[in-house]
C-alpha cells in the first residue's frame, strides 16, 4: 500500500510539472505584443480557441496536432456538424484532450500530452496575462493569435493565417490561402458589377449563430456573403456599435417593416428547440407568415456561417449560391454545390458540404417550404 501511494503522489506530481522545453532557435513577436521563443522546426502543436484548428487544416498541418479541445469530441451543443474542416478529419476525435472548447485550456492534460505539443497555438488571445501563465504552467511556448473575417477584420485573418504559416514553416501555403479568399472575392464582386440596383431585390438573412444557435430575428448586418455580392439588405444599416456590424438582433415589427422579397435561412438554426428555431418560426409565426417572401415563397437555406467561430469556406460557398438565386444570369455558368465542394476541397483536402446538407435535412443551397 506504502509502495501505491508512493508511486502514485508521484504520477501526480509529474503530471502538474511543467514540460522540458525545447531549445528555442528563433524569437518572434506573436499578435498580442508578446516575445515568443520558438523552435526553429515545430512538428507538434495544439491549437486553443474556436476556430484555431480551422486555419491549421487550411495550413494542411493537421498531422501535427498532438491533442483536442472538446469541441473536437462531441462537446459542441448541436446535434449535427457544421464546420468543414471537422467533417474532413475524423481523426481528430481519437486524439487527447487537452480543455474544453472557447479556449479553456486545462494546463495538468496539456503538460501530459504525449507527444508533448512543441508550440500551443491560441486564437483571439486575451492582453490580460492568461497567456502567460498558460506558457509558465505548462512550459511550452504560447503563441497568441487573432482569427478576423471576411470583411472588416481581414488584415487580422490574413496576419493570422501569416504568423501560424511562420511559425510551421508553411508561409507558402499561408500566402496560397490569402491569395485564394482575394480571388473568390475579386470574382464575386465582379460577377455583380455591372448588375443595376434598381434589379436587385431586397434581402434578409435570419438565423445566423453567434455563440450558440439563434432564432430568425438574428441577423449580422455585415453578412459578408452580402458585403461581396453588394445586395440590398434591409439590416444593413443596423447600428450595432462596438462589434462593428457583427450581430443584430432584429424586431419582428421591424422585419414587417423592411418586409424583403427574399429570406435566407442560416441552417443551424433548423437544428434548435422549438422555442429557437429559426424554420418553425418561419412556419408557425403569424407575424412572420405575413413576410412578402414567406408568402410567395422566396426562403432559401444557406450553409451555417459560425460554427465554433466562422466557417470561411461556407462564407465563400454561400455567397455563390446567393449570388445564384438573386442574380441568375451572373451565376449561370456554375453549380453553387460543386463550387462549394471546390472551395472545402482547396481549404479542408476533401468534400464535406453534401455531407454537411445530409445532416441537415438536406436544406442547404434549396428553397424551403415555410407555408
Amino acid at each position: 500500500m506504502r509502495m501505491f501511494i508512493v508511486g502514485f503522489t508521484v504520477l501526480l506530481l509529474a503530471a502538474a510539472t511543467p514540460a522540458m522545453a525545447e531549445p528555442h532557435n528563433r524569437t518572434i513577436t506573436d499578435m498580442i505584443g508578446r516575445q515568443v521563443g520558438v523552435p526553429g522546426q515545430v512538428d507538434r502543436v495544439i491549437c486553443s480557441g474556436s476556430g484555431c484548428l480551422r486555419l491549421l487544416v487550411y495550413l494542411q498541418a493537421q498531422d501535427r496536432i498532438v491533442g483536442v479541445d472538446s469541441a473536437e469530441k462531441g462537446g459542441l451543443p448541436f446535434a449535427a456538424d457544421a464546420r468543414p474542416y471537422a467533417v474532413n478529419n475524423r481523426q481528430f476525435d481519437a486524439l487527447p484532450l487537452f480543455g474544453e472548447f472557447r479556449g479553456h485550456d486545462n494546463p495538468e492534460l496539456i503538460a501530459a500530452l504525449d507527444p508533448q505539443p512543441q508550440v500551443i497555438l491560441k486564437v483571439n488571445a486575451p492582453r490580460d496575462g492568461s497567456v502567460d501563465s498558460l506558457e509558465t504552467k505548462t512550459g511550452i511556448p504560447v503563441v497568441g493569435l487573432g482569427y478576423g473575417n471576411l470583411t472588416h477584420g481581414r488584415e487580422n485573418l490574413d496576419a493570422t493565417l501569416r504568423m501560424m504559416g511562420d511559425v510551421l514553416g508553411l508561409a507558402q501555403r499561408a500566402e496560397e490561402i490569402i491569395a485564394y479568399f482575394d480571388h473568390l472575392q475579386t470574382d464575386l464582386q465582379q460577377r455583380v458589377s455591372t448588375v443595376a440596383d434598381t434589379a436587385k431585390p431586397t434581402t434578409y438573412i435570419g438565423g445566423v449563430s453567434m455563440r450558440g444557435g439563434h432564432g430568425f430575428a438574428s441577423t449580422e448586418p455585415g453578412y459578408a456573403p452580402f458585403a461581396f455580392l453588394n445586395v440590398r439588405n434591409v439590416a444593413g444599416k443596423l447600428d450595432a456599435g462596438a462589434t462593428d456590424f457583427a450581430h443584430a438582433t432584429v424586431a419582428k415589427e421591424q422585419l414587417l417593416l423592411w418586409d424583403p422579397e427574399i429570406i435566407f435561412l442560416d441552417i443551424a438554426s433548423a437544428r434548435l428547440a422549438p422555442s429557437a428555431n429559426g424554420l418553425e418560426q418561419l412556419r408557425k409565426d403569424p407575424v412572420y407568415q405575413t413576410l412578402s417572401a414567406v408568402r410567395s415563397g422566396q426562403v432559401y437555406g444557406v450553409f451555417p456561417y459560425n460554427f465554433y467561430n466562422t466557417n470561411f469556406e461556407s462564407v465563400f460557398a454561400n455567397a455563390y449560391y446567393i449570388g445564384s438565386i438573386l442574380y441568375p444570369e451572373q451565376f449561370a455558368d456554375l453549380d453553387p454545390m460543386a463550387k462549394a465542394e471546390e472551395i472545402s476541397t482547396f481549404l479542408n483536402g476533401g468534400r464535406a458540404f453534401e455531407q454537411i446538407n445530409k445532416d441537415f435535412d438536406a436544406i442547404g443551397f434549396s428553397r424551403i417550404p415555410v407555408r
